[in-house]
């Protein structure tokens, strides 16, 4: 929402996630509030996963799913219409190649269109995901990270959806750690929105830091779109992701092949490593861009 020179946001889809749909459709928009965003549309989609019952994440991110900042009902209004609506018509409508969509939470709502629609695909020009991990596991399962977990036969469709993917795995979130000295620096920046942001990791890192004895918790989904601004930041490699929908010891495992052991066709560009100070340096100039905004 701060590099609009960089970035055009055409709207925001929400989906079950971290919390039920009716929490994250207005988490979403009070994002937009506090970003003085209000102008983006923001539209509600699945409530639940293509097949399996759904399952949150409040121990982590609080019942209202964005613990620690101020919670309060959003002036920017819930677009009239579904989501994948929503991403059928716009994908449609756009040129060739010149969509990029940016999913950080499960993937029904973007499998769910594409099995609709497939002919959107030829305007897709790449997704970037937060999801799946490879050699840290999992931290919903012992093998799975949970946007993949949460709706892994979306996940199975999308990794195979034959567009370019890039996805953010726990490998490289994991290395993105929420220190509190990186906090206290975004907390500094003084506008409402690093206040948010730092409230929210507050609250998060309380978690995480207890759970995997780290110096800070990790911070997701922010790699996406940081990706797209500085992509020299990180470092990846194209590889095949498979997506284990079967085993209920295994579910939404994504089997990484690194080494080429498979001959599965190569379908996901797999982020490993990140520059994390680059990282906090770019999310910090980010938030500073915000000045005093607040509705």
């Amino acid at each position: 929402m701060s590099s609009p020179e960089d970035l055009e946001i055409l709207g925001i889809t929400t989906v079950a996630g971290n919390v039920p749909l009716a929490l994250t459709q207005r988490n979403a928009r009070i994002m937009c509030d506090v970003a003085g965003r209000n102008d983006i549309p923001v539209y509600a989609g699945h409530e639940r996963p293509l097949v399996r019952e759904p399952i949150t994440a409040e121990y982590i991110h609080g019942n209202d799913g964005i613990d620690g900042m101020e919670i309060f009902e959003p002036q920017t209004p819930l677009a009239d219409g579904h989501a994948v609506d929503f991403i059928v018509e716009t994908l449609l409508a756009a040129e060739p190649e010149s969509i990029t969509l940016v999913p950080t939470g499960p993937l029904t709502n973007i499998a769910a269109a594409i099995d609709r629609e497939p002919a959107i695909l030829g305007h897709v020009a790449e997704i970037v995901l937060m999801g799946g991990a490879m050699r840290e596991g999992g931290n919903r399962s012992p093998s799975a990270e949970f946007n993949i977990q949460a709706d892994p036969h979306a996940a199975d469709i999308v990794f195979n959806c034959g567009r370019p993917v890039t996805a953010m795995g726990l490998d490289v979130t994991h290395q993105v750690l929420s220190t509190r000295e990186r906090v206290a620096k975004l907390r500094a920046v003084g506008n409402p929105v690093a206040d948010a942001t730092a409230g929210m990791l507050s609250f998060f890192h309380r978690f995480d830091t207890k759970k995997y004895g780290s110096e800070g918790a990790p911070l997701h989904d922010p790699c996406t779109v940081a990706f797209l601004l500085a992509p020299e930041l990180f470092e990846g490699k194209d590889v095949n992701v498979s997506v284990e929908t079967q085993s209920e010891l295994t579910i939404g495992h994504t089997a990484v092949d690194f080494w080429f052991v498979t001959d599965r066709p190569i379908n996901t560009h797999w982020i490993y490593s990140v520059d994390a100070d680059g990282f906090y340096a770019l999310l910090t100039d980010r938030l500073a861009r915000f000045g005093a905004v607040m509705t």
